[in-house]
């Protein structure tokens, strides 16, 4: 299924930059990152986070995204950064 018009990326394209570790996109930025490509219009981050909830095995609802980094390394860690901007914008 084509979840990103604009870019047309795929639920599949998804999934395949998705996996355990500190290397993994933790957002949709990230994953628009790791395939490629950038946002454009956005109306597809929300299905993307779901997506990416889902994969990760993160769907419990208002329960904050685990982070694989250590609570001494968060302050320099470009996914801690690129999520606390993304959850500021509401993307």
């Amino acid at each position: 299924m084509i979840v990103c018009s604009c870019n047309v990326l795929s639920d599949g394209a998804v999934r395949s930059c998705l996996g355990p570790g500190p290397a993994c996109p933790r957002t949709p930025a990230q994953v628009y990152a790791c395939l490629g490509c950038s946002p454009k219009c956005g109306r597809c981050a929300r299905t993307i986070r779901e997506i990416m909830r889902t994969a990760l095995g993160e769907d419990i609802p208002n329960v904050e995204p685990v982070h694989s980094c250590t609570s001494a390394c968060k302050s320099a860690c470009t996914l801690v950064k690129l999520q606390t901007a993304e959850e500021r914008v509401g993307a």
